[in-house]
């Protein structure tokens, strides 16, 4: 049976344990380009019949232009930053973390989704990973346009590549503001998502099994 093991924090080392530094940095791909950004939301105030001159809207540009460098930050980050950071800690049982938060924006209609996501793997060779580092992997790929599915499937990915586990489960859950806003205006929606990989994956007894755990801390609290 799955359980929920003891994860470490930012900076806090597991008794008797070792902390295994990142091989390197990664670069990071060119910051983004504010002025082109603002000079396009005028044009998108100007498409949609505004004046984007007026006194409540002069300074929308820049805002806008400001919080999307926040919003797609992930763009110019790599999961390997966090998921390298691993402590050595002698454990053979499964790690499971539940409700982490997250916001992204869809790519289809540039609109934003949100929702928990909870992350359960099997430590291989006693390789653990703080607790604050699953959540920063969760955040690089969801400050991005993004499809929940792909979201998903990377979170996964991850973990599997950087951390270099023995199995991993991923289930996410989220409500799109592109179905609340427009369209069949489906305010109640919300839409599910699974990947697995490793042992979880080839054996489907214990991939069914980790999902499982994930529905059932998931709805816990819910």
């Amino acid at each position: 049976m799955i359980t929920s093991s003891p994860c470490c924090h930012d900076d806090e080392v597991l008794d008797g344990s070792d902390e295994i530094a990142p091989s390197g940095d990664q670069d990071s791909p060119p910051s983004v380009d504010r002025s082109r950004l603002e000079r396009a939301v005028r044009e998108i105030l100007f498409a949609v019949g505004e004046d984007p001159d007026r006194e409540g809207l002069r300074d929308t540009p820049r805002r806008v232009a400001k919080a999307y460098e926040e919003i797609f930050a992930g763009l110019r980050q790599c999961p390997s930053t966090h998921l390298q950071r691993v402590f050595s800690q002698a454990t053979e049982e499964p790690v499971l973390v539940s409700d982490i938060g997250f916001h992204s924006v869809c790519e289809h209609h540039l609109l934003p989704f949100h929702g928990r996501a909870h992350i359960v793997y099997l430590p291989n060779d006693g390789r653990v990973v703080g607790l604050s580092k699953l959540a920063r992997t969760v955040e690089v790929f969801a400050r991005r346009p993004q499809l929940q599915e792909r979201l998903t499937e990377q979170i996964a990915d991850a973990l599997e590549e950087h951390l270099g586990c023995a199995g991993c489960a991923v289930m996410v859950e989220a409500e799109h503001l592109c179905m609340r806003m427009r369209g069949v205006r489906a305010g109640e929606a919300r839409m599910t998502t699974t990947a697995r990989r490793g042992i979880y994956r080839s054996d489907s007894a214990l991939g069914r099994e980790a999902i499982e755990s994930l529905r059932a801390a998931a709805s816990t609290n819910r």
